[in-house]
């Protein structure tokens, strides 16, 4: 009992205590964690009021490589890391020479694009968290200042093109305890570009190297104006929001992933696995014929007895008769009094009186008898019923 109670007190408190913060990154739009994107999802409509908002599921290949590129529109990436593959990196190079906009919130861009941009990021890590400022060039934001103390990796551009990239925000951070090198005693300030504009073709590519600036945690503090400054730099126009290449998106990696991600051939396979398991609930209990009803068989001992009584009275052949009853006779006595049978004559008949307790002169003269009527050829009715008379008078107790 002691050990049972135990048991539940464990499962209750398990049950009832707060579940810790999930802090991974995660950037989905449905993400309610510190790291995810939410808030800002959900506020995008009164960022553009005016524009539709898309959500994008599919990789940037399938969204851009069919668009028609007579409509302008605005694209926005917001993950902890991004990497375009050659072909998706051509997509968003064409997307944007067409005249439309990026935005991307990332600490990395991948290389491709990196080397088409002519951009190197660097990331200054550090034991302990420190606080980082953010703060934006337009003479319309430059007084705002916006601090941010956790998941933020001091990341930055280093080195830019100059013709075609305008520097559009920065960010300020003490480069004190690096961990790569040496403890210093010096703390020096530093300020690094972390927000960019890069020309390309008759678009815009907009970098942002802090995209935990963009999540639940801060967009739900005091750093939200922050957001709605960097993005206000997008034109009017339909916005797409990239739902793939996040973190926290979930990725089917079983072999079924192409019919998990069709909606008819999904609940088929579904509906499928129900039936085969209503079957198992419902068949799987042992299966047995019917087991046929026989009747017992009956005693026939008395109607043989007839038929054969019959038979014999029919053929009136009494000696046959005699004889089978002789010979039943002489068998009961050999097995119950155990005296030989073989010769009848005064001594047996004196032997079976003693064993069996009956007179002896009733032992004689069912012996005389018998040896009577095995010497006889003939026999009678009359022969038989005597026969029987004195067979049957003997065995009586």
């Amino acid at each position: 009992m002691v050990l049972a109670l135990v048991l539940v007190g464990i499962v209750v408190t398990e049950i009832v205590r707060p579940k810790p913060l999930d802090w991974r990154p995660s950037y989905t739009a449905t993400a309610t964690t510190p790291f995810g994107c939410y808030v800002l999802f959900n506020e995008l409509g009164q960022l553009f009021p005016q524009e539709h908002i898309v959500s994008v599921n599919n990789s940037v290949y399938e969204t851009l490589a069919y668009r028609d590129s007579q409509k302008h529109s605005s694209y926005i990436f917001i993950n902890n890391t991004v990497g375009f593959d050659p072909e998706e990196t051509r997509e968003l190079l064409d997307y944007v020479s067409d005249g439309n906009e990026i935005f991307i919130a990332a600490t990395s861009f991948g290389a491709v694009l990196s080397d088409t941009l002519k951009i190197e990021m660097k990331s200054f890590y550090t034991v302990k968290e420190d606080t980082v400022t953010l703060g934006l060039t337009n003479k319309a934001f430059s007084k705002d200042r916006f601090y941010y103390t956790r998941g933020l990796y001091k990341t930055h551009f280093r080195n830019v093109d100059t013709l075609n990239t305008i520097i559009l925000g920065h960010l300020s951070y003490s480069e004190e305890g690096n961990f790569l090198e040496q403890e210093s005693n010096t703390v020096e300030k530093k300020t690094e570009a972390n927000f960019i504009k890069v020309r390309f073709g008759k678009g815009y590519f907009y970098l942002n190297a802090t995209p935990q600036a963009y999540t639940n945690y801060y967009m739900l503090g005091a750093n939200k104006d922050y957001v709605g400054h960097t993005l206000s730099y997008l034109g009017d126009k339909p916005v797409y929001w990239d739902n793939y290449e996040k973190s926290g998106r979930i990725v089917i990696n079983s072999p079924l992933r192409f019919v998990l991600n069709q909606v008819s051939l999904k609940w088929a396979y579904y509906l499928c696995i129900m039936g085969v398991l209503l079957f198992l609930i419902f068949k799987a209990k042992r299966q047995q014929r019917i087991i046929p009803v026989i009747t017992p068989l009956q005693n026939a001992s008395v109607a043989f007895a007839r038929t054969v009584g019959s038979l014999y009275y029919q053929h009136k052949d009494y000696t046959d008769l005699i004889g089978k009853k002789i010979n039943f006779f002489l068998e009961f006595v050999r097995s119950h009094y155990f005296l030989d049978s073989n010769s009848l004559n005064e001594q047996n008949a004196r032997q079976l009186a003693a064993k069996s307790g009956k007179p002896l002169a009733q032992t004689k003269a069912l012996i005389e008898l018998i040896g009577h009527l095995k010497n006889k050829r003939n026999h009678s009715e009359q022969d038989l019923l005597e026969l029987t008379k004195q067979i049957t008078l003997f065995k009586k107790q």
